[in-house]
């Protein structure tokens, strides 16, 4: 068993949310952004003083390895993303790799061995708040996304993405790609949910990541004075867009427990208060364990956008931003994070995911699972996301010792 130097992991999480930190204590840290390239540097110093090399493939994805006695071994990927929400929480993403960085750093203080390579990751863009979609990088490093595609991806301003990854520096040389076979992937992370601290458990064991599925409707009506215009006479995209929105957050209700439904961004054209809205565009999406239901809420919204286009007498369109199946990980990482928990006294349950994570996408690669550690009142994606020290340490030390059981060959 490993135990994790708790203040030291602390200092470093304070460290790095410092790079990108708000005034209100969260963190603007936007893929690709100046923040981003600083601290990607700061990360790549952390790991050159372990004496490790540093790797940068040609997406961005960062990895550095500690090696391993077999040299024939299949490494064991551990990281998350260093990239934030817009005015996010600090520890969304940073936890996971702060926490990998400290394994690192105690395998190497301690002289542990393990018998297979313990391999680092930072991931390029897992939020998809700049550039869509989310959890790009690792999507992208699997198949899952043809890069030449996602090189192409513009932010709001226009800016495409493989311009920004070489004005920041890290469009590296390596393929985007695994080199190998790896023996498995964990990634820590908050759990974006009120489940955990709603049953008083300090620690998720995850055993899978619900299907989600982004689409967007637009409403195409006719713009007019606010004023002498009748209400029989108007075209209102507004109107319409406010009728799906409605049903969006009634369509979850319907179908199950875990089901849950969003609109995210609304833009409406011209966006003035003395003209009828001539042009909407929402974004919708929805998420649950079940893909079948995922695939029967997108389809009663749908059906739900061309009856608010009928009843308000403008065209529409819609289109598929982004698709995500569900996952269910594999028992030998799911067990070695819960002999970890309970290893180490820790009160743990097993729980699935309600949010996307680039484990999602590495369970099609290699055996993967992640641990959970609380969120307070369930906030994430803002600057209230909190999670205490002490909820922080005990994931971070299950994440270490699960990733030694199964770099040392001891998971099953």
């Amino acid at each position: 068993m490993v135990t994790l130097d708790e203040e030291r992991f602390v200092d470093t999480m304070r460290e790095q949310a410092e790079i990108g930190g708000t005034e209100d204590g969260g963190l603007h840290r936007l893929a690709l952004s100046d923040e981003d390239r600083e601290v990607r540097d700061w990360f790549t110093e952390q790991l050159e003083s372990l004496g490790l090399t540093v790797r940068v493939d040609e997406f961005g994805n960062m990895f550095a390895r500690r090696d391993g006695t077999d040299p024939d071994a299949a490494p064991v990927l551990v990281g998350s993303h260093l990239d934030s929400q817009p005015y996010g929480g600090i520890y969304d993403g940073a936890l996971g790799v702060v926490a990998a960085l400290e394994l690192l750093r105690t395998l190497e203080a301690e002289d542990v061995t393990t018998e297979h390579p313990i391999e680092i990751v930072n991931w390029t863009n897992e939020e998809g708040s700049r550039f869509q979609p989310a959890m790009q990088g690792s999507g992208v490093w699997v198949g899952e996304h043809d890069i030449d595609e996602q090189y192409e991806r513009t932010d709001e301003h226009g800016d495409r993405l493989v311009d920004e990854l070489e004005r920041i520096g890290y469009r590296g040389d390596e393929p985007a790609e695994p080199r190998e076979e790896y023996e498995a992937a964990l990634e820590l992370h908050i759990e974006q949910g009120p489940y955990l601290e709603l049953g008083d458990v300090p620690v998720g064991v995850v055993t899978g990541v619900v299907g989600f599925f982004w689409g967007a409707t637009t409403f195409y009506g006719e713009a007019d004075h606010s004023g002498p215009t009748p209400m029989h006479y108007r075209n209102d995209a507004l109107v319409a867009a406010a009728d799906v929105i409605t049903q969006v957050r009634r369509i979850p209700s319907t179908l199950g427990e875990r089901t849950v439904g969003t609109v995210g961004y609304v833009d409406a054209e011209p966006n003035s208060i003395n003209i009828i809205p001539e042009e909407v565009t929402m974004t919708w999406g929805f998420r649950d364990p079940s893909d079948e239901v995922v695939e029967e809420a997108r389809a009663r919204a749908v059906a739900e956008s061309e009856v608010a286009a009928e009843r308000e007498g403008v065209d529409w369109e819609w289109e598929e931003r982004m698709r995500s199946e569900s996952v269910d990980f594999a028992d030998k990482c799911v067990d070695a994070v819960q002999g970890a928990a309970d290893d180490l006294g820790y009160e743990n349950r097993r729980i699935y995911s309600g949010a996307g994570h680039d484990a999602a996408h590495l369970s099609k690669f290699c055996d993967t699972s992640m641990v959970f550690a609380v969120s307070e009142n369930g906030k994430s994606h803002s600057e209230e996301e909190y999670t205490s020290w002490e909820d922080c340490y005990r994931a971070a030390n299950t994440l270490a010792n699960a990733a030694v059981r199964i770099a040392s060959g001891d998971a099953a």
